[in-house]
């Protein structure tokens, strides 16, 4: 008996998995802003700043993967996997507007506004509360990323790498206050933030060319599209050659179109029968894939064909010996 979870389950296990994101941004964030000002420091407070776009986005994925899992219907035939990646197109530009207030803030600090001047005792506190948001962050968006994984969720994975720069950012603002407290220049609060601003600018980036990838219809990965064409390849003894491989992704989905030319002699039947055999193959592997196969005949003229794969072909060249 199989024990592959089946969609529903995937798509459970998605939605639990982006309500923790949702609750511990919430904690994490509230405790963030409440030391941020008791302190007066402009890095917790960026990074309170971070947190609040990075809750907004949790939401935004949680509600994003609840759309996705919908079946299709008459206004939807594809399924609804775009909310996913308008999700992570969404989800990037307020890291962008997060950033910009950081660096405003900093640099507001740095023009000349009068220094905080950070008692041990808050500056204890804000160290720990740095501390406590980088584990935190660091196991939900391993947990995050593992879920993303197993169900090939750009929603997820996307608030996975959020949570993943706040660790990096939370651990730069407690070294900045690690090293506030030994050297007294409070300067490096704003430094530490300009830091922090800087990475989140990466990490926006990053994610607006994925999210626009997926959302004008980009073909898939390389190496994906190489291990589909190895696929089909397994069954080149049964078919005169196949083109026009075309690929896509619609938020968790995979969409894959190819045309399969046969011997003039197959009947519509053994076609069929290849076909079939040729997508329950390649869900094997792309289990959200979606396998549409255009038949056509061969017309060389020819009542029965050899082995024939172009790519099988190339490849044997490619390793010195024959197909």
């Amino acid at each position: 008996m199989s024990t592959t979870p089946d969609k529903a389950s995937l798509d459970q296990l998605k939605e639990k998995t982006a309500r923790l994101s949702v609750i511990s941004n919430t904690g994490l964030v509230i405790l963030k802003f409440i030391i941020g000002f008791s302190i007066g420091s402009v890095s917790i407070i960026s990074e309170a700043i971070h947190s609040s776009m990075d809750l907004v986005a949790s939401v935004i994925a949680f509600f994003s993967v609840r759309k996705s899992a919908e079946p299709p219907d008459a206004g939807h035939a594809f399924g609804h996997g775009k909310f996913e990646d308008i999700s992570g197109l969404i989800e990037a530009l307020l890291i962008f507007v997060a950033a910009i207030l950081i660096i405003v803030e900093a640099g507001r600090k740095l023009a000349g506004e009068p220094a905080e001047h950070f008692t041990p005792d808050l500056l204890y506190l804000g160290i720990a509360v740095m501390g406590l948001s980088a584990l935190v962050n660091w196991y939900v968006s391993g947990r995050l990323m593992t879920v993303a994984k197993q169900t090939e969720s750009i929603a997820l994975e996307s608030d996975a790498w959020h949570l993943r720069t706040d660790v990096y950012t939370s651990a730069g603002v407690l070294a900045g206050l690690v090293l506030i407290r030994l050297t007294g220049l409070t300067i490096l609060d704003s430094l530490v933030a300009l830091g922090v601003a800087v990475v989140i600018l990466r990490a926006a980036y990053d994610l607006s060319v994925r999210s626009l990838s997926d959302l004008i219809d980009h073909r898939i990965p390389e190496t994906d599209e190489n291990r589909i064409r190895e696929i089909i390849c397994d069954h080149a003894s049964e078919y005169a050659g196949f083109h026009d491989l075309k690929t896509r992704r619609s938020g968790p989905e995979i969409f894959v179109e190819f045309h399969l030319v046969m011997p003039g002699q197959i009947t519509v039947l053994q076609s069929h029968d290849l076909a079939d055999h040729l997508e329950a193959d390649l869900r094997l592997e792309y289990p959200r894939s979606h396998v549409t196969i255009h038949i056509e005949p061969c017309n060389e003229g020819c009542t029965r064909c050899g082995s024939f794969c172009t790519y099988y072909q190339k490849k044997a060249q490619e390793r010195g010996g024959s197909p």
